[in-house]
């Protein structure tokens, strides 16, 4: 008979991911998580199966939580579609702002992820691929919506538009970490602005 589990899982998968964000899958090893998780190695294998069935477990816990936040700013109707797109932006300055240490930001885990680990592991690329997919949709609409409503005067199609506002969260993450200050990270988002409203 198996024996219960003695932990909190959210509280597992939350630690887990933080390490895992801020060191990467490959540089973060099962020492480094069983000392942030309290637990001995035995029982993150029992309870996970694999640092990589962790990693991906802690991957869609931060998925669900980051876009689930984005979404919601941006599906917020009392706001025009330039005003969501502001305010996801700034947002996102917000999280860098207060995730910074030692002058750098922490960056984003599916950035980071992408870069790591998507060109060689299938199935977290497809993880990253239905996240993607799910918000390029609805910054497509919202785009679309605000040309339709005037407020983004941008003449390109809202799926280029999306792709862009993706890349540019993206640069602002990898600047971020890069050491780029709030005031550059500000530049780029208002230019961002400055593209769709031209």
């Amino acid at each position: 008979m198996a024996r219960p589990r003695t932990f909190d899982e959210d509280r597992v998968l939350e630690a887990a991911m933080r390490v895992f964000w801020a060191n990467g899958y490959e540089a973060t090893s099962t020492r480094d998580l069983c000392d942030v998780l309290g637990l001995d190695r035995s029982s993150v294998y029992n309870a996970f199966t694999s640092k990589r069935e962790l990693f991906k477990r802690a991957l869609t816990r931060y998925i669900d939580t980051t876009t689930a936040s984005q979404l919601e700013i941006l599906e917020d109707r009392e706001r025009s579609a330039v005003e969501r797109i502001r305010a996801l932006l700034s947002g996102i300055l917000e999280i860098e702002s207060a995730n910074r240490r030692d002058g750098h930001g922490r960056g984003c885990l599916t950035v980071n992820t992408t870069v790591e680990l998507a060109g060689r592991d299938p199935e977290i690329a497809r993880l990253l691929d239905r996240d993607m997919a799910r918000r390029l949709e609805c910054f497509k609409t919202v785009i679309a919506t605000g040309q339709r409503d005037g407020d983004i005067t941008s003449p390109r199609d809202p799926d280029s538009l999306a792709w862009f506002l993706n890349a540019v969260i993206a640069g602002i993450r990898v600047a971020a970490q890069g050491g780029a200050d709030r005031t550059v990270l500000e530049a780029i988002a208002a230019t961002a602005v400055d593209t769709l409203t031209p």
